[in-house]
């Protein structure tokens, strides 16, 4: 099977290129910059995905397009509209022409709770055209991922680790590989909806604390109101779109619980254990 794989230089992206690639699948990425993208996939196409006249081709003999692509810290001036929506759905259109079977996205769980949200009305706005064409689709509704999750241990090594409300609201996030495999499985029995998560459920303070444990430091933890989080919600649209986006996103999440159905081998205690240990580690080369 023939796979382009959009959004490929990212932290998803990366898994998904090699998880088609160890299923026997002849893989493409599609990137901005080949440079950046050396060995990731069998092919590399350079594309622009906000200009559709870029792709043109590029999709002819694919049997399916798996597009992460997206903004989750904003960049390069484009907002969520100019790439969730418009440069996924510039990615449909030229699959419809291409005559591609099936088109995945990536989306995120509980979309309707977090209705305003430009970050999630822009996906939202892709998924409502992805349903409306004729292509078959799968649509990924993934918890978030354990790379977000690197906050909290940030925190943790500074020594503090700041919680809205009680601490209880629960999620369980996933490591990029376990979501690859989940999207590959999903893909190939021609799902049109999964939800996905990790292993392990665990409330925000248990994920705190587990972040100290990786550092071996006493645990830290305050909680704020949860008044102060609505609050910081009601002010940021305000603010300039490059911070205001990426918060309101990440703190009307925090106020929810995102668990879906479990997934994966990877635990989360295991990947804090190995960032610290990775922290640890003196430079290569340097005196000890």
């Amino acid at each position: 099977m023939n796979v382009l794989v959009a959004g490929a230089t990212g932290y998803l992206g990366r898994f998904l290129c090699a998880e088609y690639a160890r299923r026997g699948h002849h893989v493409t990425a599609l990137v901005r910059d080949a440079r950046r993208a050396e060995g990731l996939a069998d092919v590399l196409v350079e594309a622009e995905v906000t200009r559709p006249e870029t792709l043109r081709g590029i999709m002819d003999g694919m049997d399916l397009v798996v597009s992460s692509l997206g903004i989750t810290r904003q960049a390069d001036g484009l907002g969520y509209l100019e790439v969730d929506f418009q440069a996924n759905l510039n990615l449909l259109r030229e699959a419809e022409t291409a005559g591609v079977r099936r088109f995945a996205y990536v989306h995120v769980l509980n979309a309707d709770a977090m209705a305003g949200v430009p970050l999630v009305d822009a996906k939202s706005a892709f998924v409502d055209k992805l349903h409306a064409s004729d292509m078959p689709a799968t649509v990924i509704a993934p918890t978030g991922y354990f790379s977000d999750m690197g906050d909290m241990l940030a925190m943790a090594r500074k020594g503090r680790v700041w919680l809205f409300g009680d601490g209880t609201q629960r999620l369980n996030p996933i490591h990029g590989a376990d979501l690859a495999e989940a999207i590959a499985d999903a893909t190939d029995a021609g799902q049109s909806w999964a939800e996905i998560g990790g292993p392990d459920v665990m409330t925000q303070d248990e994920i705190a604390r587990a972040a100290f444990a990786a550092l071996g430091t006493a645990p830290r933890v305050t909680h704020l109101p949860d008044a102060l989080r609505r609050a910081v919600l009601a002010v940021l649209p305000i603010l300039p779109r490059r911070i205001s986006g990426p918060a309101r996103f990440f703190l009307t999440a925090l106020g929810l619980n995102m668990v879906a159905p479990r997934f994966g081998t990877r635990r989360l205690t295991d990947h804090f254990a190995a960032l610290a240990g990775e922290a640890a580690r003196p430079p290569e080369g340097s005196r000890t």
